[in-house]
Parts: C-alpha cells; sequence; structure tokens
C-alpha cells in the first residue's frame, strides 16, 4: 500500500503533538529534529516505535541515522515502505529429497 509524503507528516505531526508536547506550528517538513523540535536520541527511538504501525514492518534504527529533518523522516519512512519483502521461499529451508 503506498501512502503518500502529506499522510506520512500528518502521522508524524500527530505523534509529535500526542506524545512530545510539540506545539502544530512548530512542525514543518524543514524543521530539525534536535534544533527546532528538542527531539534527542531517546525521543527518536520512541518516534520509531511509533511510526511502526504505519510502514508495517520492523524499523531498523540504521535507517534513521542520518535523519536530521522531519522531510528526512518521511523520506526515511517512504524508503522502508517501498523496500521488498524478502521472499518467504528464500527464507524457508528446502524440502527434504523423497525417495521413490
Amino acid at each position: 500500500m503506498k501512502i503518500s509524503n502529506q499522510e506520512i507528516f500528518d502521522r508524524l505531526s500527530q505523534i509529535l503533538v500526542e506524545t512530545f508536547d510539540i506545539e502544530a506550528g512548530r512542525i514543518r517538513p524543514e524543521a530539525r529534529l534536535y534544533e527546532d523540535l528538542d527531539i534527542d536520541s531517546i525521543d527518536a527511538v520512541d518516534l520509531i516505535v511509533k511510526l511502526k504501525p504505519l510502514v508495517g514492518k520492523k524499523l531498523q534504527p540504521e535507517a534513521f541515522k542520518t535523519v536530521r529533518t522531519l522531510q528526512d523522516v518521511i523520506n526515511a519512512v517512504q524508503g522502508l515502505m517501498t523496500e521488498p519483502e524478502p521472499a518467504a521461499a528464500l527464507l524457508a529451508p528446502e524440502p527434504a529429497q523423497t525417495q521413490a
């Protein structure tokens, strides 16, 4: 399912207002997490946890290491959502050969 950048931004805004008590007027795509919104590394982990249901799969903190602005978060979430899931066949062991 494709989610627009605006939908991600709207959800992100909701999380920031409800979880971190950030005024809605401060939430802009170009807002810097630490400098403008006072989101520290612990808060960033909480934010990633809150975004997980939106993406629908486990989020790796490494995907967010270079994130500095809300737009960076949106881009990271979009990237994770468009990543192909590993094929179940690649993860499953090969079936045992039966002899006739």
